[in-house]
């Protein structure tokens, strides 16, 4: 799911493209956000979409453009960022010269990508809250293990050792726990404090969501 609005522009052979994405919780609300863009963009030559509920329809539209070069070309950037609650619209003001199939398709493509990661994505899944006290001696270590393992560090605090709160996605517990013991040698010992589910950004993992 994206983390919010997003939205990003380029130029392509004089045609202007306009990506934008929203976060959505239903088909109906999928359907207002598009209908606001062909409002905003009357003028506009296409306004394509493409959107995915999750649990609920995935659905798209090339709004005039040739069949399969404008919604299909969109929804496959979705599913391939493994994106759902999200809605898509790529709005084209044509600039004179065509693009043919081929250009279409990337330049529809280009557009949702541009707005999603403008927009950010985030992973909903349940994450597991660790305490792990650590000497400073091995501080920067954990660190650098928080973030091999796509985990966060949500709370530090410095008193004789340094305590830090960690979430780590649940199927990634157990490992991280291991490495932890592993690459301190039983120093760093981390003890499970509770479970979340939960959504936090993420840069370019493409995990489970």
């Amino acid at each position: 799911m994206p983390t919010g609005f997003g939205e990003d522009e380029f130029t392509e052979k004089k045609s202007r493209f306009i990506g934008r994405v929203w976060l959505v919780e239903s088909e109906e609300e999928a359907q207002e956000k598009i209908q606001q863009m062909k409002k905003q963009h009357y003028d506009a030559t296409h306004n394509c979409w493409a959107y995915i509920i999750k649990d609920g329809p995935a659905r798209f539209s090339d709004d005039g453009e040739p069949g399969g070069t404008a919604g299909n070309p969109m929804m496959q950037v979705l599913q391939k960022e493994q994106l759902y609650n999200i809605v898509c619209v790529v709005t084209r003001y044509f600039g004179g010269v065509l693009l043919g199939a081929g250009g279409l398709v990337r330049a529809y493509t280009k557009g949702a990508k541009i707005a999603v990661n403008a927009a950010g994505k985030s992973m909903k899944r349940v994450w597991s809250v660790l305490y792990v006290p650590c000497p400073y001696s091995f501080y920067e270590r954990v660190k650098l293990e928080v973030a091999a393992f796509g985990g966060v560090i949500r709370k530090t605090d410095f008193t004789s050792e340094v305590e830090l709160e960690i979430l780590v996605a649940e199927k990634q517990t157990q490992p991280f726990l291991d490495r932890l013991t592993d690459m301190s040698a039983a120093t760093v010992e981390a003890m499970e404090i509770g479970k979340e589910y939960r959504a936090f950004p993420v840069d370019g993992q493409t995990e489970e969501n």
